[in-house]
Formats: C-alpha cells, sequence, structure tokens
C-alpha cells in the first residue's frame, strides 16, 4: 500500500512493516504507539524504523495514519505524569 510519510512515498505492506520490527526493542510506549506482532512501539519509532528517516522529519500522526491503513492497531499511551509528592 502507498503511503506518504514526510512528502516521500512509500510502498508496505503488513508483513513487511512486522519483518523490520522483528527484533527492534521496544522504546517505552508514550503517546501514539502501535502493536505491531506482540509488542507496542511508539509510532515514530516505527517511522524511524521502517522509512530509514530520522524521526523529526515526519508527525506521529503521518506515520500512525500509514499503519492503521495497513491494519495495525494504534493506541495513545498515557503519558507518565510528574508526581509532584515525588
Amino acid at each position: 500500500m502507498r503511503c506518504v510519510i514526510a512528502s516521500f512515498p512509500f510502498d508496505f505492506v503488513p508483513s513487511e512493516v512486522q519483518t523490520l520490527m522483528a527484533g527492534v526493542t521496544p522504546e517505552p510506549a508514550v503517546g501514539p504507539c502501535a502493536v505491531i506482532g506482540d509488542h507496542t512501539y511508539p509510532v515514530k519509532q516505527v517511522g524511524e524504523v521502517i522509512t530509514r528517516q530520522d524521526r523529526r522529519d515526519f508527525t506521529a500522526a503521518e506515520v500512525t495514519r500509514a499503519l492503521r491503513r495497513l491494519g495495525f492497531t494504534c493506541v495513545t499511551a498515557p503519558t507518565p505524569s510528574a508526581d509532584p509528592l515525588g
């Protein structure tokens, strides 16, 4: 499926995304995340791996939209709150 991320077109299929993410240790799940296989990854991490672009070059929304079109579940993980009591 053709996806445009950071103004560059990519052709992905779900199995390709799964293969690219296999063996990648998930960063802490904060904010927009995607469930790929048995892991939950921040979408910016997924975008960086599958596009080989710096994550500052695209938005989380672009990657989320592409992953949803490919059939992946995307969720918003809670952001850690600052506990004023320590």
